[in-house]
Parts: structure tokens; sequence; C-alpha cells
């Protein structure tokens, strides 16, 4: 029953109805969409492609992994290193904002869902999305490789749910989108939680691009 239990409390963590508020954000595909460089379910994947072998490989995963053992050895020193670590890889104001944001709702809702350590730690906790999520993950006892394979979904699953919205796509499109780059997680996944601590960080200057011209948009659906 612990393990059902762990994988009913990653469902949760991971819904797309979770109140995180990350269906308001895009991450620049709105602004790639005006600009034309997304236009289409080809050019969407191929987007979503560069961030899962760029970003999510040697960022979020690597570091979904150190802060998850941190909350497991209780070492609040390496925790507060990493998630420094995670910041300054954000490459534009509106993408650390984001992590931020995301990172005060999430802890939130664990204070919320009784976890003591969210209500504890709250102040560290409220700037990083990656690290409140690694101490429910590791507070549930859900399996390392498991949240880091619920992370990874959910990223991909909220920004093919965004180009639905922009560019826009039939919702047989999205999941064709989703369907076909669900296989690509598994040795993303695989290859995040071995990288070493010297290969952490990811330079993606397209995303940083259509995330800084984004903050100046002139409309705009999305908050990232």
């Amino acid at each position: 029953m612990t393990e059902q239990l762990a994988l009913l409390r990653l469902m949760h963590l991971i819904s797309p109805t979770l109140p995180i508020g990350s269906f308001t954000y895009s991450q620049g595909i709105e602004w790639a969409v005006e600009i034309a460089w997304i236009k289409d379910a080809t050019s969407l994947q191929a987007w979503l492609d560069s961030q899962l072998n760029g970003s999510i490989l040697h960022v979020e995963l690597p570091l979904l992994k150190r802060c998850y053992q941190a909350w497991q050895t209780e070492d609040m020193q390496a925790l507060e290193a990493w998630i420094a670590i995670s910041n300054a890889s954000r490459e534009t104001s509106e993408l650390l904002l984001e992590e931020k944001n995301r990172g005060r709702a999430l802890t939130d809702l664990l204070i919320a869902l009784d976890i003591p350590q969210a209500a504890m730690h709250k102040p560290l906790l409220s700037q990083s999305q990656v690290a409140a999520f690694a101490l429910a993950s590791a507070y549930w006892q859900v399996p390392l490789e498991q949240a880091a394979y619920g992370y990874a979904w959910s990223w991909l699953e909220n920004l093919v749910l965004s180009a639905v919205k922009i560019i826009p796509l039939g919702q047989t499109q999205g999941q064709k989108v989703l369907h076909q780059m669900t296989p690509l997680l598994l040795t993303v996944v695989e290859r995040g939680l071995s990288l070493p601590d010297e290969e952490i960080g990811a330079a993606l200057p397209a995303l940083a691009i259509a995330s800084s011209r984004h903050e100046t948009q002139y409309t705009r659906l999305f908050r990232s």
C-alpha cells in the first residue's frame, strides 16, 4: 500500500489542476509563436526537444536529485546551495520570477497539506519550485526516479497545453505531440539523474531571447 500511495501522491503533485499556476506560463512559447519560430506541431516538437536535452537534462533533473537527497539527509546547507545554483541558471528575470512564484505557490500548498518542513523552511523553499517538489516527493516517499519522470512529464504536458492554446493546435495534435515526445523522457531522465556536479548548467539562447522579448510583448496571455 505504501508504494501505491506514493504513486498517487505523485499523480496529485503533477496534476495540471494543481493550484500553483503552472498553466499561466509558456516559457517563451508565446513570443516564439508571434515571431513564427513556432507555427505547427513540428516546430513545437523541435522547440521542446531542445529544452528537454538542454535545461531539463542539465539543470532541472540533476538539481531535483540533489534537493531530494538534501531533504533525505536534512542537509539545509546543501539545499540552500543547490537552490542558489538553480536560480542562477534562470537566464531572464521572467524565468527567475516564474521559478520563485511557482516555488512560493507550491510551498503554500505543502503547508496546507501538513508537510511540517514546508512551514519550517518557507523562506528558503519559496525561492524554488524544484526544491519544493523535491520536498514533497521525499516526504511522501516517492522514489527519486519516479519523481523525476513526474517532474519532466508535468513540464512537457504544461508546455504542450500552452502551445495548443496559443499556436493554436487542435487537441488531437497536442496529444500526438505528447505521444511522440514521451519516449524521449526515458533517456533524458536517465541521463539527468546520472549527471555529475561539474556538468550542471545549460545555455539556451533561443529560449533566453524569447523570454526576454516576452517581458515587453505588447499583448500576452501567459506570464512567461
